[in-house]
């Protein structure tokens, strides 16, 4: 039906609404868009079923805090976070708060495509529990030092000060970067972010020195 598949995209860039409302719509979508958080805010009481396309940047109120009110109004809409390039702390944010996914800007259409379609596939609290359940296993294939990686990208540090917090090399953190995205059958960071904020919704990821 299509009250399933309808998007509600939030964004003040009004030519970025029309380029979506064209892409979703040739996508079988039924785009609603909003360019004001206060706006979107008062029509979220009737929204049916459905994904939420979320930018971070907006007029009088971030996108995070227009999440943390239309979860509490609702739980039943699965929210997809738009971010700037490497906003790791800002997606990892929006992760914990509830979001299904992120996507960094500049995305590509079959990036956000494919976003959505797995957000109204996992809707369910079922489906939920098994990509966190997923995450975790996944994560725990990954060594000590990989996981530690992991961490300092979890918490939004660059490669330099990793490698500072690590007492390694900038290089060393490169390498042991690059094998944890392969360890995880991943190509882009955002999906690493996700795995690493997915795991930690269920608990903490310990490293060698809390393990000590």
């Amino acid at each position: 039906m299509a009250t399933e598949r309808t998007v509600y995209v939030l964004d003040d860039d009004d030519a970025v609404l029309r380029s979506l409302e064209r892409l979703l719509s040739s996508a079988n979508f039924k785009p609603i868009t909003f360019d004001h958080p206060s706006v979107f805010l008062t029509a979220a009481k009737t929204f049916k079923t459905g994904c939420v396309l979320l930018d971070v940047r907006l007029p009088g109120m971030s996108g995070l805090e227009v999440q943390t009110q239309l979860m509490k109004m609702r739980n039943d809409l699965a929210v997809i976070v738009v971010t700037g390039q490497g906003d790791i702390q800002t997606a990892v944010r929006a992760m914990k708060a509830g979001a299904a996914d992120f996507l960094e800007k500049p995305y590509s259409d079959h990036a956000l495509l494919g976003s959505i379609e797995v957000a109204f596939a996992t809707e369910n609290q079922y489906n939920r529990d098994h990509d966190i359940a997923d995450a975790i296993r996944r994560i725990a294939t990954l060594s000590p030092r990989e996981r530690e990686v992991l961490d300092g990208l979890l918490a939004g540090r660059p490669n330099k000060l990793i490698a500072y917090d690590l007492g390694i090399s900038v290089r060393t953190v490169e390498v042991h970067r690059a094998r944890m995205m392969e360890r995880l059958g991943v190509r882009q960071l955002a999906e690493v972010i996700r795995l690493g904020v997915m795991a930690r919704l269920n608990a903490p990821l310990p490293t060698d020195r809390q393990k000590g």
